[in-house]
């Protein structure tokens, strides 16, 4: 069974070993995971398998003004199409919605066909390109918009 939860300092390590395991030399560290979880803003939770304690997933959201800018959305490789991002992705805009806010934003590599089709299948709409956003390799990111009021699913 999988448990969704708000993200801890002590998950901090994982959720930067998660992020190199995906990012490489991008990644963020567990100093930065830890002073976001700081940040009253800021929400990051995290998928626990709940026999073995570890976390598999995590995300996060900070708020600009009623806008979540969603962020390190990290699903473990071997969890990966069992419908896991989309349960997280769920729970992180509900923690959200309880720091204010409203409409949920992210980028995403243009590659990234399978990161998409969820955001589409959780009715984020893509909104703009930003060329060259990415790096190892160079590529654009796009941007996807979830409005107040847009459909879930």
């Amino acid at each position: 069974m999988i448990v969704y939860e708000r993200m801890q300092m002590n998950d901090c390590e994982r959720a930067a070993g998660l992020e190199g395991e995906i990012f490489g030399t991008d990644a963020w560290t567990a100093e930065d995971f830890k002073e976001s979880l700081c940040c009253d803003y800021a929400a990051y939770v995290v998928a626990r398998d709940d026999e073995t304690g570890e976390i598999i997933a995590c995300a996060g959201v900070r708020n600009m003004c009623g806008d979540g800018d969603i962020t390190n959305v990290l699903v473990d490789k071997r969890y990966r199409k069992q419908g896991i991002a989309g349960h997280l992705l769920n729970y992180l805009m509900d923690e959200g919605r309880a720091i204010g806010v409203k409409n949920f934003t992210l980028e995403v590599r243009s590659s990234n066909a399978n990161a998409i089709k969820l955001y589409e299948k959780l009715g984020f709409i893509s909104e703009g390109i930003r060329p060259g956003f990415y790096d190892n390799p160079k590529e654009d990111a796009v941007i996807f918009w979830k409005r107040e009021g847009s459909r879930e699913t």
